[in-house]
C-alpha cells in the first residue's frame, strides 16, 4: 500500500472515531478488501474460509478501534489484527503456523494500554436481535468458526454469515450514530 492509500485509510478511521458513520462504512469496506486479499494469500490449502477471517477481523477492529493511535500508521495495526485472527483460526483447526518475526515486529513494539471491558461487549450485544446476538456471541466472543456456529445454533452457514454481517452492521450503525450526537 502506498502512502496516499495509507493516509486515506488513516483519515477515514480518524473521522470514524470522531463519529462520521459514512467514513466508518468506507473504512470497513476498504479494510475488508485488504483483509480478504491478505487471508486469501495465506490460506493456500482451502482449510479455512477467508470470509471468516474477514468477519472476525472487522469485529475486532470495531471493538478495538480505540486502541489505534491516530498518530500511527493504520496498516500495521490492521494487518496485525488480521494476522492474529488468522493464527487463531489455524489454531482452532489444529494447524501449525509459522510467521516470520519480521512480519509482526512492528505490531509487537507498543503494548496495548486499553482493553475492552466486558460490559462494553454486553452493551453491544444487548442491542441486537436474539438471533444476531447468539451468532455474534458464538463467533466473535467465544471464537467459534462459521461452521461450528452453524452446527451449534442449528442454522445454515449462509444464515449464520447473514446474521453475523447484519449484527456487526447494526453495532457499527448504533455506535457510529451515538458518537455523532456526543
Amino acid at each position: 500500500m502506498n502512502n496516499k492509500q495509507e493516509n486515506n485509510l488513516a483519515g477515514l478511521l480518524r473521522a470514524a472515531i470522531e463519529g462520521d458513520a459514512r467514513a466508518y462504512d468506507v473504512f470497513l469496506r476498504q479494510a475488508a478488501k485488504l483483509v480478504r486479499a491478505f487471508a486469501a494469500r495465506r490460506i493456500v490449502d482451502g482449510s479455512l474460509n477467508p470470509e471468516d477471517i474477514v468477519q472476525e477481523t472487522l469485529l475486532a477492529i470495531h471493538l478495538k478501534r480505540h486502541s489505534w493511535r491516530a498518530d500511527s500508521p493504520v496498516m500495521p495495526w490492521l494487518y496485525a489484527i488480521a494476522r492474529y485472527k488468522l493464527i487463531d483460526a489455524f489454531r482452532r483447526r489444529g494447524r501449525h503456523v509459522e510467521i516470520d518475526i519480521d512480519e509482526i515486529a512492528q505490531s509487537m513494539a507498543a503494548p496495548e494500554v486499553e482493553t475492552l471491558a466486558s460490559w462494553e461487549v454486553e452493551r453491544a450485544l444487548a442491542m441486537l436481535s436474539p438471533n444476531q446476538r447468539s451468532v455474534v456471541a458464538v463467533i466473535c466472543v467465544d471464537g467459534h468458526s462459521i461452521g461450528d456456529a452453524a452446527r451449534d445454533l442449528g442454522m445454515s452457514e449462509g444464515a449464520v454469515r447473514v446474521a453475523l454481517h447484519r449484527g456487526l452492521a447494526a453495532i457499527a450503525r448504533h455506535f457510529g450514530k451515538r458518537s455523532e450526537r456526543d
